[in-house]
This record gives structure tokens, C-alpha cells and sequence, in this order.
């Protein structure tokens, strides 16, 4: 551990401030979005700029400490965090410019989602990203980065140009075509392995309004609504996203009063084409069996990202489990339906995320999320803002998981795994695992980053 006089040195070069065990806003300072995650760093540093970044590692490297990177705060394994290392936290870069001739966004590593569509919004435009506007942006990026715009416009790794990399030697790089394209390469899917993203350039999409929101179905009527959808949403127009969903219905406007309370299933649209193309669009959603509510209306693409963020604050108990999935057997429908009618709390789910489209289009070699021949992302998620129900939504989880894995394609989309392990994690990047393990080796040989889905230098 470092000494107190090590300590103050690091401190005396930042801009940014050191919060250690002790002081009256450690516990707060050390929180995470999972409160599952209980970790306690020795030093956790709110960094100011790139130069704190720098010396935030040089010192984690020459003090030999363990290391994290927290951005938003939200990985659900908890691996922002960490017992007895140091925590860089990026939360107070959150600078964006937004390049309207250009069509790029350029987003520091401590930016949210909610962050960024608030900015590019202004000028009609959005990146691909996930369905919480709270998530951190360098996280979701990093592994992938799936949500509402998958189908029409690519993961966030499709859609990412360029990005500034404080790598474990403490020099700063950037990562693009044309300087250091096997570090990009590897930071489109390869997790946060390869050293700390102060800044990421995106591609920016001309997305404004969108017609977007949920239908449901009684949940007695979830097998019918997933055989359906199978068949429905591949061959669904690129402009038409859904992920289905069994949840509860919050109790809340705009939900009918009726529905408070019910466990349903449902998909979430997100229709991306013009306005008055729309009704034709979501006609065979209207018409398909006897839905309870279909919440479809124009809404600003802000909106729809940010749906989410008061259902789901930090603080909840998160367990999670994912896999990929090529194809929905009856089978496997039939697994879904026993554990979709346990759902343990209300906040609990389970999501089937399309990457069909524009995500198919790209080559599994082409960027290390390797799945490009999956057509969902399964995640099954136990939610409670008790502790003392820690143990139910993990059972869930696990039983859910357990059932439905021998009907999986194998691997599982990073962003949604706990700590689990070396195997789960080659399986999840299949035969791209030996490149992101050479470049590894290059940028981080002694692994310095390694409180991630770890990648270990070849």
C-alpha cells in the first residue's frame, strides 16, 4: 500500500481530488450504480482533466496497486470498482462538441448517455447507444454498445471513429484508421483491457422524433407473442426496432391505472423511419393478437432513452446473467414462459435486444464483438431496491439462466456478465480472443488493467 507521504505527493499533482477511507463522503464516494457491489478502494480519485488520468496511473503502476476505471458507474458485475486499489473516476470530464458538418460527436470518458443525447439532439441527430439514459457512455461503448438503434444504424463500436487512450504506461495515444488501428480495433468490443478512454469520437445518425414506446400482452399470452415475434422482427423494415420483454407495469401515467401492478409481456419500439410512414409500419403490431395497451406515439429520441433512468436509479440490487441466442425453439419460448410468470419484484425482467440489420453487416472479425451471427442478446436481470432480496433475484437469475443456456449460441455480451470467469469470457469473443490477447500484450503487458471481463497479454 502506498504511504502517506506517496499519497500526498499524487495529490499535490492533481487537479482533481483524492477521497480515502475516513472521510465523511468516503461511502458515498465509493458507490456504485449495483448496490450488490460493496467494494471499499483505498483511493478513490475524482479525476479533472487528462494529465490526472496520467498520473492516476502512472502511480497505480509504480505503487504496484490495483486499478479501476469508473465512468457512469453502472457495470453490473461491479467492475468500476474495487477493494483496497485506486479508483479513477472520470465522472467530472463530461465535455462533448457536437460537429454538425462533419456528423461526429467527440465525448469525454466520464459523459452519459443522457449527456449525449441532450447535446446531439439539438442539432437532430443521435449515436447508437443503450435504453438507460444514466449509463455511462465509456462502458457501454467499450463492450458493445447495444440498444434502440441497433437494427438501422449499428452497436456504438460501428459507429465509434476515434478515441483518446491514457494506456497503462502513462502516455496518451489516440486510436483511429490511420494512428494505432489495432488499438481501436480492439477498444470496438474488447472492454476496458487496454487503458482509460478520456474522449470517444462518434458517428452521428440523422434520428430526431421517433414513434416509440410499449405494447403489452396479458402474460398467459407470452407464448403466442414470442412466436410471433420471432418471425415478426427480422423481417421487421431496419427502421423498426423492438426488444421483447417480460416486466410489471410501473404505476405510473402514462400507464393506464388498471395496468399498475401487472406482470405482462411486451416490446419496446423504437421506429426511426418518417412520421407518416409509421401507422403502416406498426400495422401488423396492432393487429396481432389482443393487446393490453400499445403505448406507440411520436416522442423526441431523448425521451425514449431516458424512459427508463426513474424505474431503475442507482442504489437497487442488480444480479445478472446474458447469453446470445441465434434462434427461439418452442422450446426454449416454453422456458421462458415458466420463469416470465416468477418474476421476483416488480423491477426484475428479462430482454431480448435484436442484432439483425445494420449489426449484421458487419463482419464478425471486423470489431471484437464477435456475435454478429446472433439475432438477439438475451439478458435476465433480478432488480430490487432491498437488500434482503438479494439472494431471491439471484436464484431467479441463475434458474432463468441455467434453463435457457443449452438453447443459447454460447457466449454473452460482455456488458451484461458478472465475474465469471476466464472461459466465459473466451467464449464470449469466440476466435477473436487470440488478437485482442496480442494487443493486449502490446499496450498492457503487465495487465494493469485487468478489473474488467479480463483479457490476459498473450
Amino acid at each position: 500500500m502506498p504511504s502517506p507521504d506517496a499519497i500526498a505527493q499524487l495529490s499535490s499533482v492533481l487537479r482533481g481530488r483524492i477521497v480515502q477511507p475516513g472521510e465523511s463522503d468516503y461511502d458515498t464516494a465509493r458507490k456504485v450504480y449495483n448496490a450488490m457491489i460493496d467494494r471499499h478502494p483505498r483511493l478513490i480519485v475524482y479525476c479533472r482533466d487528462v494529465a490526472d488520468v496520467m498520473h492516476c496511473v502512472n502511480f497505480a503502476r509504480e505503487q504496484s496497486m490495483l486499478l479501476a476505471v469508473r465512468g457512469g458507474g453502472h457495470n453490473g458485475g461491479g467492475l468500476g470498482t474495487c477493494d483496497e486499489g485506486l479508483v479513477i473516476d472520470l465522472s467530472l470530464l463530461r465535455g462533448i462538441r457536437v460537429d454538425a458538418a462533419a456528423r461526429t460527436v467527440r465525448v469525454e470518458g466520464g459523459c452519459t448517455w443522457g449527456d449525449v443525447d441532450h447535446a446531439t439532439h439539438a442539432f437532430g441527430m443521435a449515436t447508437p447507444s443503450g435504453i438507460i439514459g444514466t449509463t455511462g457512455v465509456g462502458g457501454l461503448t467499450l463492450g458493445g454498445g447495444l440498444g434502440h438503434l441497433t437494427r438501422k444504424c449499428g452497436l456504438s463500436v460501428d459507429n465509434l471513429l476515434e478515441a483518446d487512450v491514457v494506456l497503462a504506461d502513462g502516455s496518451l495515444v489516440r486510436a483511429s484508421a490511420e494512428t494505432n488501428p489495432d488499438l481501436l480495433w480492439a477498444l470496438r468490443g474488447g472492454g476496458g483491457n487496454f487503458g482509460v478512454v478520456t474522449s470517444f469520437l462518434f458517428k452521428l445518425h440523422p434520428v430526431d422524433t421517433v414513434v416509440a414506446g410499449p405494447t403489452f400482452w396479458p402474460l398467459e399470452s407470452a407464448g403466442e407473442v414470442m412466436r410471433w415475434y420471432r418471425d415478426f422482427i427480422v423481417s421487421a423494415p431496419e427502421d423498426l426496432n423492438g426488444f421483447f420483454a417480460f416486466l410489471t407495469v410501473p404505476p405510473v401515467e402514462p400507464f393506464p391505472q388498471a395496468l399498475h401492478g401487472q406482470a405482462v409481456c411486451g416490446v419496446v419500439w423504437c421506429y426511426t423511419g418518417a412520421p407518416e410512414d409509421a401507422d403502416a409500419a406498426f400495422k401488423p403490431v396492432r393487429e396481432f393478437g389482443s393487446p393490453l395497451m400499445h403505448g406507440v406515439q411520436p416522442m423526441p429520441f431523448p425521451a425514449l432513452q431516458g424512459a427508463f433512468d426513474a424505474l431503475y436509479p442507482p442504489g437497487h440490487q442488480w444480479y445478472w446473467r446474458a447469453d446470445f441466442v441465434n434462434e427461439l425453439s418452442d422450446a426454449a419460448i416454453a422456458e421462458h414462459q415458466r420463469f416470465g410468470a416468477k418474476m421476483p419484484t416488480p423491477q426484475s425482467t428479462m430482454h431480448l435486444y435484436p442484432i439483425d440489420g445494420a449489426a449484421h453487416r458487419v463482419k464478425s472479425s471486423d470489431t471484437p464483438f464477435s456475435y454478429r451471427d446472433a439475432t438477439w442478446a438475451e439478458v435476465i436481470v433480478g432488480v430490487s431496491p432491498d437488500p434482503q432480496d438479494a439472494a431471491t433475484i439471484s436464484s431467479w437469475t441463475k434458474g432463468y439462466w441455467d434453463a435457457l443456456h443449452p438453447y443459447s449460441a454460447g457466449g454473452a455480451y460482455v456488458n451484461m456478465m458478472m465475474d465469471e470467469g476466464d472461459e466465459r469470457i473466451r467464449a464470449s469473443y469466440r476466435d477473436n480472443y487470440p488478437r485482442l490477447a496480442k494487443v493486449k500484450r502490446q499496450y498492457d503487458p503487465n495487465n494493469l488493467f485487468r478489473v474488467n471481463q479480463n483479457i490476459r497479454p498473450e
